[in-house]
Parts: structure tokens; C-alpha cells; sequence
């Protein structure tokens, strides 16, 4: 990782530790390529974790968002998770 991707999300850890109190609902927001294998990926890394995960396809279809809303035990959880899945091709966290 980047020292710039490094430097990103230990102000994203910080904001979040200022900003909420832990464990708590977190509201991931993601865009990617309209290809199952990709929307699986992201579903799969919140499989067995209680989330509520709701996908909308743009009009061109070209693209789907993923918005996921899962109970999570810390910042650093956090984090973790948004590492995991940027290991998917094409995938934008908003």
C-alpha cells in the first residue's frame, strides 16, 4: 500500500473513532462493473455478518451500486474491510 492509500485511512480510523461510538452501523457505499462475479465478491465479503446489503444497477446497466450496512466493531474493522475489498477490479468506494 501507497503511503498517500496509508495516510488516507489513518484519517478515516481517526474520524471515525471522533465520530461514533463502537461497535456501530456502517454504511459502505460501492460501485462496480455490472458483472455477477463482482457483485458476488462484495456480497461474499459481508457473508455471515448480519448485513443488509441492497444493490441498484445504473440505467446504462454498465454499472451497479452496493450500498451495505453491517453492525461493525471498530474503526480498524473498518479499514480492514474497505483493504479486503479493493482487491476487486474495477471497484469505487464512495
Amino acid at each position: 500500500m501507497d503511503k498517500k492509500t496509508e495516510e488516507f485511512y489513518e484519517r478515516l480510523k481517526e474520524e471515525l473513532r471522533t465520530t461514533s461510538n463502537w461497535p456501530s452501523i456502517y454504511l459502505y457505499k460501492f460501485i462496480v462493473p455490472t458483472e455477477t462475479s463482482k457483485i458476488i465478491a462484495v456480497e461474499e465479503a459481508f457473508n455471515n455478518m448480519g448485513a443488509v446489503i441492497n444493490t441498484v444497477q445504473s440505467k446504462t446497466g454498465k454499472f451497479t451500486s452496493i450500498s451495505v450496512n453491517v453492525n461493525m466493531e471498530s474503526p480498524e474493522h473498518v479499514v480492514a474491510k474497505y483493504q479486503e475489498v479493493s482487491t476487486i477490479e474495477g471497484i469505487i468506494s464512495l
